[in-house]
C-alpha cells in the first residue's frame, strides 16, 4: 500500500526540517512505499531551498512550487492531484497535525473506511481562537444541508477513489473539510489534540473568515433565505405602520410628527437593504470567480515527479 503525503508549505523554512525528523519514523511503521509531496506556496522566506535541501537527502521527497502564493486550498489541490498513493495524507507543515497520529489513521483505513479524519479534542492556541473555532464548526453544522464531523479540520487520510473525486469537482472556493464530508463513503474519525505552530505566524484572522465564509456559502442557503426573512418582515412591520398611521389621522386626528422616529425607520430599513445587498454579493462574487476561469495556481518549478 503506497501513502502519498501532501504537505503545503508557506514560510514554513524552520518548520520543515522538524517535521521530516518526525515524519520518518512514522513512515518507517506504515511502510517504505511512501512519497512526500511538499507544495511551496510562494513563500518568500528559504522554504524552497529547505525542500531541495531535504530531497537531496531523501529521493522519495516530492516537490511542487508555485510562482506566487495563490492560497491554502489552491496547495493542497496541486498536492492532491500529484499525489499517486493508494492512500492521501493530507497535513499542515506547521507540526500542530502530529505526524504521530498517521500510524492510527491507517489502521483505520485498513479496517474499510475510505476517510479517516482528524478530530481536534483540545487546541494549545489563545482562548478566543479557541472559541471562535468551536462555534463556527457548530454553526456551519447547523446551517449546512450535510452534515459534517465537529472539529475535523483538513488533516486527514482519504483513499485515492475520494481523492479523484475532490479533484475532479470544478469548483474554485472549496471547503475541503465539507466537500471530504459531501463525498460520503465510510468515514471515520480519530481525535488528537492540536499542538502549538512550531515557528513562524499563525493564519491571520482575514484568512480564517474567508475560509468560513467559503464554508457557509458553499454548503448553506440560510443567508439567502435570511435575506428574504427580513425583507419580508420589514414589509409586514411597514405595511401595519401605514394602516395604523392611516386610522389615527382619520380617525382620531393625530399626526404622526417627528424626525426621529422617521429617522429610525429609514436607517433601519436602510441597513436590512444593504445587509442584503452584502449577501448577495458575497454569492455572486463566487460565481463571478468561477466564470472567470483562470487557473487555480501557476506552478513554476517540479521536482521529483515522472514526465508522464
Amino acid at each position: 500500500m503506497k501513502i502519498s503525503l501532501v504537505i503545503p508549505a508557506f514560510n514554513e523554512e524552520k518548520n520543515l526540517p522538524l517535521l521530516y525528523q518526525r515524519l520518518k519514523p512514522v513512515l518507517r511503521k506504515v511502510g517504505r512505499d511512501h512519497e512526500i509531496i511538499f507544495i511551496n506556496d510562494g513563500s518568500i522566506d528559504n522554504t524552497l531551498g529547505v525542500i531541495k535541501k531535504l530531497r537531496g537527502r531523501d529521493k522519495k521527497i516530492r516537490l511542487i512550487s508555485f510562482s506566487r502564493n495563490f492560497g491554502h486550498m489552491p496547495a493542497i489541490d496541486a498536492g492532491l492531484i500529484h499525489a499517486k498513493g493508494d492512500w492521501v495524507v493530507l497535513m499542515d507543515a506547521d507540526l500542530q497535525d502530529p505526524p504521530e497520529i498517521i500510524p492510527q489513521m491507517v489502521a483505520k483505513a485498513k479496517e474499510g473506511f475510505e476517510v479517516v479524519y482528524g478530530v481536534k479534542q483540545k487546541r494549545k492556541e489563545s482562548l478566543l481562537r479557541r472559541f471562535l473555532f468551536t462555534i463556527f464548526y457548530r454553526l456551519l453544522n447547523m446551517v449546512s444541508i450535510y452534515k459534517m464531523p465537529l472539529d475535523a479540520g483538513t488533516f486527514s487520510l482519504m483513499s485515492q477513489r475520494v481523492v479523484k473525486i475532490l479533484t475532479n469537482l470544478p469548483e474554485r472556493n472549496k471547503y475541503l473539510s465539507g466537500l471530504r464530508a459531501w463525498t460520503g463513503f465510510t468515514q471515520v474519525g480519530v481525535v488528537y489534540e492540536r499542538g502549538k505552530r512550531s515557528s513562524g505566524q499563525q493564519a491571520s484572522i482575514r484568512r480564517l473568515i474567508k475560509l468560513a465564509l467559503d464554508g457557509v456559502i458553499s454548503f448553506s442557503y440560510l443567508p439567502l433565505r435570511l435575506a428574504s426573512f427580513l425583507g419580508f418582515i420589514c414589509a409586514l412591520v411597514a405595511f401595519i405602520s401605514i394602516i395604523g398611521v392611516f386610522i389615527l389621522r382619520i380617525f382620531f386626528g393625530f399626526g404622526i410628527a417627528g424626525w426621529a422616529s422617521t429617522m429610525s425607520t429609514i436607517l433601519l430599513v436602510g441597513g436590512i437593504q444593504l445587509i442584503t445587498l452584502g449577501i448577495l454579493g458575497e454569492y455572486l462574487a463566487r460565481i463571478y470567480d468561477e466564470v472567470k476561469n483562470r487557473p487555480k495556481y501557476i506552478i513554476e518549478e517540479k521536482i521529483g515527479f515522472s514526465k508522464n
